[in-house]
């Protein structure tokens, strides 16, 4: 839908009169007629804009803008307060339930209603940030797409004008991370009842070994707020120092990648998911002042080997890098602090000098150096000192180049660049240099038992309409290939995909609801307004809805029946599953299963250019309008056309199926699936596993030929012993059938096994041989038995 009406459909019906009067603006962007509308012209030319429409806009714009400022403003600070004031009263209710407030000697410790009303409260206040979010994120886009549509429209250009004003009145620019942590803090205190998990937070910083089970997905950034608020009621978020204010400079994470600039023989790697791929990163937490850096090596494995993939690192100080990286200072000197103080074990220490010793020696000698650097803000939500169940989400993530190739000095022989910090979104770097990811990259993270289910509102967030699924996503992998374009030709599989809209439609019940609701009040396109009205009749329908009408009792039990229908296809397709069986998926496929891709499947904004583009053509009027009305009535009367052929060729048709009847082991509602094709000179690498299970397979294949083969050239020798000429021919019909065979199974195998050592994704099912074979086999035997009959050679034997 054009943004007009996802406005409309998405704004709070308490807020209307303070959201951007978009429609008011777009108005304002057309001026009179020079002639009165017609029969025969029913759209004239309009006026040219003038100085005066363009002073009169920019002053609408000015009101609009200052309108919006000081709602957000306001409403701001007023979430603060309620903060303020709730984060007294859960103390305070805390206090009692620890017995620090007696009265009397009387028990006053809360009752169990007392937590329920401080939730609900905590609630209302998450609910209230939400849309906060929301407003501020439709209003911007409002500004950005009106500014956009005026620079078009009058050849005026507004937009570096405006983008100074915005800078003065930054509605958009509020820190929703500040409430987040507070809010988490507080509703973890009141959903434990005043008895938060305990533990260190820290653990992050201690680890050295940890394996996990970890699935990604990309989040479009008018989502990350809301996201963010729903985790937080299940998992409070994880600080690793509760005693220092909350600051962004705290969440930043920066990585620096190294690797062979001549073969990016660790990028292949990690892209090809080989045995035993590695990446090698230095990775610092907080400013470009923190003194600890960590040494990481990340090793891939097989899943046939047995053992899962693992990150070990150490941790030592920066000034000690360059020398370590170079060789000019020993493993022994790096950790020779670490055995005076005696903090850590002997078993410790030893275990992270063989890994360093290991990482110094690959890096000499494969002669890796710093390429890619990778930086973001990351978000994490876990019970302290508990790693079971960790989410992370990654904001802001920008790839930046390390290497000094092009003849540019950027980091030169020091291990990073200094030229930028934490100073996102990095504007003084070049283009070339900086790829700002549009979307933030959530990570679920699960330290499951064998045969353990997920929770269940994981599932729900996995597959809901805020996330899209990216499996073995990689930041060093995507920011390399897009940093080298000149120099990597081989893509990771979602790179053809990047300009693709990952925003989704409702599909189910999912989202922040505020206390005593039962309608999903997520703002993310799920009311829809198809009307072309222009007086507001869909605002005024909107506005006078009532909760306790009989349409909004009908509508709660359609959604309700829609979220059963939702969760009977997950668990056709395995998202669901307390069964076991061979088709069971395990826990990473089933929390990453998606849902069937509805008919009626659209993008929450359509580009707003195609109905625009012919309306100012027909202002400009002349070859340029007929190009284009040209141009639209050729492609629908070729759709028209391929609809129509479509009709008129017979082709089988599908059994409909029931909507909620059996699927018979059917997946309902299959989506399109589309083909997207590699840039020219580039290749697209999509992840196929490869285990030694079928390396075995093809060499059977190629035995069992092998042995037909040898068992057709035994039939044609055994008859050659009959010396006449009709068993001759057979057996040369047998030979020739037979050397065929060998040649054809020897050069399917060589194919095979290219194919599988380069990991290439094709068809490995022979299609064709095994038909052919039989072919030739009864043609071999048509032929022996035919000349015999047809020669008298069976009569005579008779005779005989």
């Amino acid at each position: 839908m054009h943004f007009g009406e996802q406005l409309k459909s998405s704004l709070i019906k308490d807020w209307y009169f303070y959201y951007i009067s978009y429609q008011d603006l777009k108005d304002s962007l057309k001026t009179p007629f020079e002639t009165q509308p017609t029969a025969e012209n029913p759209a004239p030319k309009r006026r040219p804009w003038t100085e005066e429409d363009e002073q009169r806009f920019v002053s609408e714009l000015e009101k609009e803008l200052d309108k919006v400022y000081t709602f957000q403003k306001v409403k701001s600070g007023e979430i603060v307060r309620r903060i303020t004031a709730s984060e007294k009263e859960v103390n305070q209710v805390i206090a009692r339930a620890d017995g620090q407030d007696r009265r009397d000697g009387q028990d006053d410790s809360p009752t169990e209603e007392d937590f329920m009303l401080l939730e609900e409260d905590l609630s209302d206040i998450i609910a209230d940030v939400h849309d906060l979010a929301k407003f501020t994120q439709l209003n911007y886009t409002g500004f950005q797409k009106i500014i956009k549509k005026h620079d078009k429209q009058t050849g005026w250009h507004l937009k570096p004008v405006f983008a100074a004003r915005l800078r003065r009145k930054p509605f958009f620019q509020d820190n929703y991370d500040a409430f987040i942590v507070k809010l988490s803090k507080l509703y973890d205190n009141v959903r434990t009842r005043g008895n938060p998990i305990k533990g260190d937070s820290a653990a992050g910083g201690k680890q050295q070994n940890f394996v996990r089970q970890t699935t990604k997905y990309w989040v479009h950034p008018d989502n990350i707020t809301e996201l963010k608020l729903i985790i937080l009621k299940h998992l409070p978020v994880l600080v690793f120092n509760p005693e220092k204010e909350f600051s962004m400079d705290d969440t930043a994470i920066t990585s620096i990648y190294f690797d062979n600039t001549d073969t990016w023989e660790l990028y292949e790697g990690r892209l090809k998911k080989t045995e035993g791929a590695e990446a090698i990163r230095l990775r610092w937490y907080g400013g470009m002042q923190s003194e600890a850096i960590f040494v990481e090596r990340k090793t891939h494995r097989e899943d046939w080997t047995g053992e899962e993939s693992v990150k070990a690192r150490f941790k030592t100080k920066e000034k000690n890098i360059n020398g370590y990286l170079a060789g000019d200072i020993s493993v022994e000197k790096l950790f020779e602090k670490d055995r005076k103080e005696g903090k850590r074990s002997e078993k410790d220490i030893a275990s992270d000098e063989q890994l360093a010793r290991e990482i110094q020696y690959r890096v000499l000698t494969r002669h890796l150096v710093p390429v890619t650097r990778s930086f973001y803000h990351r978000t994490a939500f876990q019970l302290p000192g508990d790693a079971r169940v960790r989410i992370s989400l990654d904001t802001e993530l920008t790839m930046v180049r390390e290497d000094n190739l092009d003849g540019r000095t950027r980091a030169g022989k020091n291990w990073r660049r200094m030229d930028i910090g934490v100073d996102w979104p990095f504007s003084q770097l070049p283009p070339e240099d900086v790829e700002r990811f549009p979307y933030a990259v959530l990570e679920v993270k699960l330290q499951t038992q064998a045969g353990q289910e997920p929770p269940e509102w994981i599932r729900e967030l996995t597959a809901s309409h805020l996330v899209e699924a990216v499996p073995k996503f990689s930041k060093y992998i995507h920011g390399t290939a897009t940093l080298n374009p000149n120099r990597i030709h081989l893509l990771p599989y979602w790179a053809p995909q990047m300009d693709v809209d990952i925003r989704k439609p409702i599909t189910h019940r999912f989202g922040i609801e505020r206390p005593g609701q039962s309608a999903d009040i997520s703002t993310s396109g799920n009311l829809d307004d198809d009307s072309d009205d222009e007086d507001g009749t869909a605002l005024t329908s909107l506005s006078n809805q009532e909760d306790d009408t009989e349409d909004m009792r009908r509508l709660r039990a359609a959604r309700d029946a829609l979220a059963q229908h939702d969760l009977d296809q997950r668990r056709d397709y395995g998202t669901v599953s307390n069964g076991e069986g061979p088709n069971t998926l395990d826990i990473e496929e089933r929390i990453s299963a998606p849902l069937p891709v509805p008919e009626d499947d659209y993008p929450l904004y359509d580009s707003e250019d195609s109905d625009d583009d012919l309306e100012e053509a027909r202002y400009v009027g002349g070859w340029h309008y007929r190009s284009k009305l040209l141009k639209q009535q050729v492609r629908q009367a070729g759709k028209n056309l391929a609809g129509l052929a479509g009709k008129l060729v017979p082709r089988p048709h599908p059994t409909s199926m029931p909507a909620n009847g059996p699927s018979m082991g059917v997946p309902k509602g299959v989506g399109e699936v589309k083909r997207f094709k590699a840039p020219k000179g580039k290749r697209i690498h999509v992840p196929v596993r490869v285990e030694p299970k079928v390396q075995l397979a093809t060499e059977r294949t190629f035995l069992s030929w092998l042995e037909f083969s040898i068992i057709l050239g035994s039939i044609a020798a055994t008859l050659l012993n009959f010396g006449d000429s009709l068993s001759l021919a057979a057996a040369w019909a047998f030979t020739i059938v037979a050397c065929l065979a060998l040649f054809y199974s020897m050069g399917l195998y060589m194919w095979r096994v290219k194919m599988i050592r380069t990991r290439r994704a094709v068809t490995y099912h022979d299609k064709i041989g095994p038909t052919v074979l039989c072919v030739g086999l009864a043609a071999a035997v048509g032929v022996s038995f035919g000349m015999r009959w047809g020669g008298g050679g069976w009569n005579g034997g008779l005779r005989g």
